[in-house]
């Protein structure tokens, strides 16, 4: 199989991120579903290049990326809500949330790279239509 390369990947990323309706569905499956955007991206864009994934396969991914998603991304969000519902109080908020939003990115993207690293080590079918979103949402 080729390997994917992450920069490819950030830029699907971001052109499916700010199709119509899409960042909010994303965000809607982390808020609502408990499910990583980032990780939907990923399965959205294999979906994209008709490759296939397991669910043992994607057990692997899920693992690959939640001691990151549970130490770093998620209290940075927590923070990052704290100071929006807090803003009145907190001197120079615009600055700070901007500074905050561009290290939350850069993390995204960290996170990313860890998925490609991680699914450039499997094996994944080739398949016609696959739906690999489908099996990650349908999970409970």
């Amino acid at each position: 199989m080729n390997l994917l390369n992450s920069r490819g990947f950030w830029q699907f990323a971001c052109r499916l991120y700010s199709k119509g309706d899409m960042q909010a569905r994303l965000l809607d499956y982390q808020n609502q579903q408990g499910k990583n955007v980032n990780l939907c991206l990923l399965l959205y864009y294999l979906d994209s290049l008709n490759l296939a994934i397991s669910q043992t396969q994607l057990n692997k991914l899920e693992q690959c990326i939640s001691e990151f998603d549970q130490q770093v991304l998620q209290p940075l969000r927590a923070a990052r809500g704290y100071l929006k519902t807090n803003h009145t109080e907190i001197a120079d908020y615009a600055a700070i949330r901007k500074d905050l939003l561009s290290a939350e990115l850069k993390l995204e993207k960290q996170q990313q790279e860890m998925l490609i690293d991680a699914v450039n080590c499997m094996d994944l079918a080739k398949q016609a239509a696959p739906h690999n979103i489908g099996m990650y949402l349908a999970n409970a």
